[in-house]
C-alpha cells in the first residue's frame, strides 16, 4: 500500500526558545494541539526543518512540533558553532519538551537526525514513546571516510566537480580546504565556498536524478548550514568515539522502533542501518529497494507515513513494550 503524504498545513504556533544566553533555537507547533506528540528532527547536521516536513504526520491526530537546530535554519546565531554540540543539542530538546510541558513524545530522526534521535533516546529514553528512524548515521570513521572520499566511486562527476572548486594543491584534503573558505570572514569568499560544499551532498541524495523545480539558494542560509555541517564533521559529530550500536543494544530494547532505509542510499550506505536492526532486534525495520538517501523518494515516504499511522495505534506501541 502506498501512502500519500498530508495536506500542507500551517503551524498554529511558532516561536523563538532561549537555550543559553547565546543561542535561541526557532520551534513551531502544527497539527491537533491535543494529539500525540512527535517532535521531528532534521539532519545535515546543518540542514533545518521546512514546511513539507510537516506532512508525515496526520494532522487530525498528531500534535506535530519541527524545531531548527542551533545555528540551522531560523535558530540564531545563523551559522554560529560556539556551544554547539551533540549534547548540547539533546539538552536543547529536553528543555524545549519541558517548555512544551509535554512527558513523552514520539521522535521522528532521518540522516543526522537519526544520530540525533538516539543520542536522545539514551539520555532521555523515559520521555519517548517511540523511535523512527531514517537513513541511519552514526558518524564512525567509516562513515564519514565514505562520505569524504569513497562515494566517488559511484559518484565520479559530483567528486570531481566538488574538487574542482579547490586549487589542486589542496584537492588531497578537500574538508580542510572548505573548511577554511566557508569559515572566512569575507562573505565574497565564504559564501560561494559554501554553497558549492553543499551542492556536492544534493547531487547524489536520490536513486534517479532530481532537481526541484523554482530551488532558490540564499547566501547566508547555505552558510550557516555549511560551517554546522563543517564544524560536527571536523569533530565526528561528537560522537564518534561512542560505540552507540552497543549502546543502543543494552538500553533501548524496550523502546519501539521503525527503521526505514533506501537500499541505494549513497550518503549514509545501508550498512549502518543493517547494523543498527541487528543490534535492536526489536525494532521493524524496512529496506526501500528503490530508493536512495532522500526522505522523499516516493518508496522511502511512503514507509515513514505508514510508521506514521502505525505509531497512531496505542496498542503497537504498548505490544512492543511488552516483548
Amino acid at each position: 500500500m502506498s501512502h500519500a503524504l498530508f495536506p500542507e498545513i500551517q503551524p498554529y504556533q511558532h516561536a523563538m526558545l532561549a537555550v543559553t544566553s547565546l543561542h535561541s533555537i526557532y520551534y513551531e507547533q502544527s497539527g491537533n494541539p491535543d494529539g500525540q506528540p512527535v517532535v521531528f528532527l532534521h539532519g545535515g547536521p546543518g540542514s533545518g526543518c521546512n514546511p513539507g516536513h510537516r506532512r508525515y504526520f496526520d494532522p487530525a491526530h498528531y500534535r506535530i512540533i519541527l524545531l531548527d537546530q542551533r545555528g540551522c535554519g531560523r535558530s540564531t546565531p545563523q551559522g554560529e558553532i560556539r556551544e554547539n554540540t551533540t549534547a548540547d543539542l539533546v539538552e536543547d530538546l529536553n528543555k524545549l519538551r519541558q517548555h512544551l510541558s509535554i512527558d513523552r513524545w514520539l521522535v521522528f530522526g532521518g540522516s543526522w537526525g537519526s544520530t540525533l534521535a538516539l543520542n536522545y533516546a539514551l539520555a532521555y529514553p523515559q520521555h519517548i514513546t517511540g523511535l523512527i528512524l531514517r537513513g541511519i548515521f552514526l558518524s564512525r570513521s567509516s562513515e564519514l571516510d565514505w562520505f569524504l572520499r569513497d562515494v566517488r566511486q559511484f559518484f565520479p562527476e559530483a567528486w570531481e566537480k566538488l574538487l574542482s572548486y579547490l586549487p589542486q594543491a589542496e584537492q588531497h584534503d578537500p574538508l580542510r580546504a572548505f573548511a577554511k573558505r566557508v569559515f572566512a570572514d569575507d562573505p565574497a569568499v565564504s559564501e560561494p565556498a559554501a554553497i558549492h560544499w553543499n551542492a556536492f551532498e544534493s547531487s547524489i541524495m536520490t536513486l534517479q536524478p532530481y532537481s526541484p523545480e523554482n530551488q532558490s539558494t540564499v547566501p547566508k542560509i547555505e552558510l550557516a548550514r555549511a560551517r554546522v555541517q563543517i564544524h560536527y564533521i571536523e569533530n565526528q559529530c561528537f560522537v564518534g568515539h561512542r560505540d552507540l550500536l552497543a549502546e543502543a543494544a543494552s538500553r533501548l530494547q524496550n523502546i519501539p522502533t521503525i527503521i526505514v532505509q533506501g537500499r541505494y542510499d549513497m550518503v549514509c550506505p545501508p550498512l549502518t542501518a543493517h547494523e543498527l536492526h541487528q543490534a535492536m532486534p526489536h525494532a521493524e525495520f524496512h529496506m526501500v529497494p528503490d530508493a536512495g538517501h532522500s526522505g522523499m523518494e516516493p518508496g522511502t515516504r511512503s514507509a515513514l507515513i505508514a510508521a506514521t499511522e502505525k505509531f497512531k495505534q496505542a496498542s503497537y506501541s504498548a505490544s512492543l513494550r511488552e516483548q
